[in-house]
Parts: structure tokens; sequence; C-alpha cells
């Protein structure tokens, strides 16, 4: 609803009065003026009448920004964090988190039904996680020489340091960093160390890293943890002025005073890349995190991927295992397996072979190293890149799987892998991704010759639009 008919042809900012109907992609919410045209607006929810401003317009839709909330839904809920819709970090917050779960599986449906035209013969109801908050086990924080200031802060008229921020990029904003005082989806433990270290930093008086620019020594703060045990890997570039050796220094000896039951690593990054990656020296500890997931203990280095809510790995195994029914395979392929969080539980439950690809380095090293701390001897790891072609000549080596496992990044199968599945024609597929729109996309293509039999959502992020979706793809008899 608004007031008056809106010209579509007028460019400029215009507020409307809106209902909000539904949420789309990318957990953004919908709602339609009365001349029938789509509007796109964050942080509103479902039921929700609001106060609206368009600001960009489409050929057959426009995006506003949320004003204000004239009469809430019944489904809207007050977001516990004070970083709420400036860091974009967990944009859904206002939503009841039964009613996350449930747009999140909608999500899903939408993917393979209507933009991807997939038949599905059962999607079952989502795995929700049991808990909410402070669930992460890995978070990344960038350090700023440009900080963003929030409309309280500059209303404030305080003085506030605008070339320093500890925090996590504004959306859109590559050059941008918000002060993170408080995270809730990390422990406090976290919260606390990020305290530490940014009133340190300040104090010494190290400048943190200008994307822009490219100066600057200090560029991220990465928090792991894992049975008990709790990583602290400082990024920063080589060290040129006195503050950088006194900050290194400082890490060493009282930061470590401070707290000396965590691991402490120091990583150089002198690239361009934003990434928080480096070169890494061990200051203090083992230089890995364990973690012990279905009886099995996992080595995990400064920057190996593994999954990040770890009270949530068990339903999501389990869901592998079941939309799988793995237990009578000779030969399973893992396939983007990173350090083997999949590859490993699952050679427990066959007599025959897994074989791990992935490409990360890190991350096979890892996924070796477990294997042989658990003494399974049915495993073995590959180290490459599967969207290459001669990688898919090395898979032409490997014996034929009984079942696929695939769990690629955002951006889905390579077209090339695709392909090769489709030559070798595997009996059954279980395909995961946390992107269902790439996973529907893919799954059009293997339709060829597959059916998808069923999809299990399961919520690996809280607060998050983002959802595990596993799905079983069997072989079409001819």
């Amino acid at each position: 609803m608004h007031s008056g008919k809106m010209k579509k042809k007028n460019r400029a900012p215009r507020k409307i009065e809106l209902k909000i109907d539904a949420i789309g992609s990318e957990g953004i919410a919908i709602g339609r003026t009365d001349d029938g045209m789509t509007v796109f607006i964050k942080y509103a929810a479902p039921g929700d009448i609001v106060e609206a401003e368009i600001y960009r317009w489409k050929k057959n839709y426009a995006e506003a920004r949320l004003l204000r909330v004239i009469v809430p839904s019944l489904e809207r809920t007050m977001p516990r964090c004070e970083h709420y819709g400036v860091c974009g970090g967990c944009s859904w917050q206002h939503l009841h988190y039964p009613l996350q779960c449930e747009w999140k599986r909608r999500h899903v449906e939408d993917c393979f039904f209507r933009m991807a035209k997939v038949s599905v013969d059962i999607i079952e109801p989502i795995k929700e996680a049991e808990n909410i908050y402070n669930y992460r086990n890995k978070m990344e924080f960038s350090f700023g020489a440009s900080r963003w200031m929030t409309d309280e802060e500059i209303k404030s008229g305080e003085n506030i340091e605008c070339d320093f921020a500890l925090g996590l990029h504004v959306p859109g904003r590559y050059d941008k960093v918000l002060d993170i005082k408080r995270c809730h989806i990390q422990s406090e433990y976290g919260n606390n160390i990020l305290t530490t270290i940014r009133e340190m930093s300040q104090k010494i008086g190290c400048e943190c890293y200008n994307a822009k620019t490219h100066e600057g020594f200090l560029r991220n703060v990465v928090l792991r943890t894992g049975d008990g045990e709790m990583m602290v890997i400082v990024v920063t570039k080589s060290p040129v002025h006195e503050s950088d050796n006194c900050m290194i220094s400082w890490l060493a000896n009282e930061f470590h005073n401070i707290y000396p039951n965590i691991q402490i690593i120091h990583a150089i990054n002198d690239s361009l890349s934003p990434v928080a990656s480096g070169l890494v020296r061990v200051i203090h500890g083992k230089g890995f995190v364990t973690e012990t997931i279905e009886s099995i203990k996992f080595r995990i280095s400064p920057f190996s991927f593994f999954q990040t809510n770890t009270n949530q790995i068990a339903n999501f195994l389990n869901s592998i295992f079941e939309i799988g029914n793995i237990g009578n395979e000779n030969i399973i392929w893992d396939l983007y397996c990173g350090a083997g969080t999949i590859t490993l539980p699952i050679s427990q439950k066959i007599k025959g072979r897994v074989v791990g690809i992935e490409m990360n380095e890190s991350s096979v090293l890892d996924a070796r190293a477990n294997t042989m701390n658990n003494n399974i001897d049915n495993v073995e790891f590959y180290c490459m890149d599967l969207h290459r072609t001669e990688s898919l000549e090395h898979l032409k080596g490997l014996p034929n799987p009984d079942c696929v496992i695939v769990d690629p990044p955002r951006a889905g199968v390579h077209h090339r892998l695709l392909e090769h599945l489709l030559a070798i024609m595997p009996p059954k597929i279980v395909y995961i991704s946390c992107n269902p729109a790439t996973q529907a996309r893919d799954c059009a293509i293997l339709a060829e010759k597959y059916k998808v039999r069923r999809i299990r959502p399961v919520d690996m992020f809280p607060h998050t639009f983002h959802i595990e979706s596993i799905a079983l793809l069997e072989l079409i008899e001819s």
C-alpha cells in the first residue's frame, strides 16, 4: 500500500508505505506496491507494514531502504546485537528462529521448483540448530584505517578515532570496517580477546591496513576454537616501524601472560589479497587446534577450512549418512573434501575405500595427518583443482565410485566436472551445498541422467539466510 500511484519513470527517491509479503533470495524481504511493482527491502519481516524509501528502480522491480516499522509483524523479534543492521553478518536477527528456518526451507524449494525447474521427490523438514548464539568456532575480523561511523556515533558529537577499527567490513564497502565490540555468534571469551587486542593496538600506535593505499601494518585477527582450546591468529604486513615490532613482542609476552592457555600465531601477508592468510609463525602453542567429531580427532591448521558450527556437525554428518544411505559402498569419492570432515567419518561407515580431493594444500596436509592420527587405513587424499582438465584426467585413473559426494564452494560444480560425472555415471551422488541456487542449477544439468530423490536442509548458520542443503541424486535406470 502507498499514497498515490507511483510513476515508474520517476527516478527520484520516494517514500512509500509497504506491506511485506515474503522473503526472497539473499534473505531480502519482498512487498508490492498498489500498482503491482515488486519492492525488495532488507531487515523487514513478512507481515510488517513499513515506511520505506525507494532508491533504485529497475525494469520489473525496485529496491528500498527501511525507514521505520509502522505495524510490526507477529513474527518479528528484538535483535540482540547492537551492530544489527550495520554489520550485515546476522541480517535475520529480527525474525523468530522457527520463521528463519521456515523461509530457508522455502528458499530451497524455490530454487529447485521455480528457478531450476527440477523435480524432487521430497524436501524434508529443516534440521534446526540447538544453539543459535555463540556457535561459531571460527571468526575473521579485519583491521581498517577507515572506520565506518554509525548514525548514533555521528549524532553523539563525540571525538571518535576514524583511522582505527577492528571488526567486520560493512556490506558493499571493501574499504570501511565497522568497529565490533561484541559479536553474539562467537564465544564471550573471544569477545574479551578482541577487546584486549583492540586496546593494545591503539595504545602501541600501530597503523591499520588501508585497503586503498595498501599501507599499514595490522590486517586481521582470526579466532579459532577446538576441544576446549583457542587459537588467536594475528595477520600483519612485514614489520617496518618500531611500533610494529612492539606489537609482535607484546603478543609473545604480555598478551600471552593475560591469556596463557591460548595458542598465538603471527602470520605475515604482504600481498594485495584481502583474504585472511599468510606465512605462519607459531609464537605459542602447537600450531593447530583439535576438534573431535564422531570419535575422530581432527587437526585444524590456522587457515584450513572446517565447518564453523561444531554443535551442528553431528546433525550435518548424520544427515549425509541417512540421505545417502551410506554403508554398502566399495568406493566413495569425496570431492572438495577440505580437511576430511566428511571423508573420515564416512570411512568408518564402509568396508571399502574413500578418496578425498581438495585444492587447498593446508587442508590436504591436515586431512592426511588426521588419517594417520586416527589410524584410518582406507582413505587417501589428493591435492588438486577439480576445475582443471589435468585433474579430471587423474580422476579417470581412479576406480569408478559407487557414490560421489560433492561439497563445492558457493559458485557450484565446474561444468567440466559435471560432464565427467555424467560420463562415469556413479549410481548415486550426494550433493552438499551452502548455495541452493547453484546446487539446483547443477542438478538441472545432472537431470539428464539423475533424479533428485531427497533433500534435507540443515541449518548451520542461524540468524543468516544461509543454509546447507543435502541432496541425494540417483542414476535413472535406462
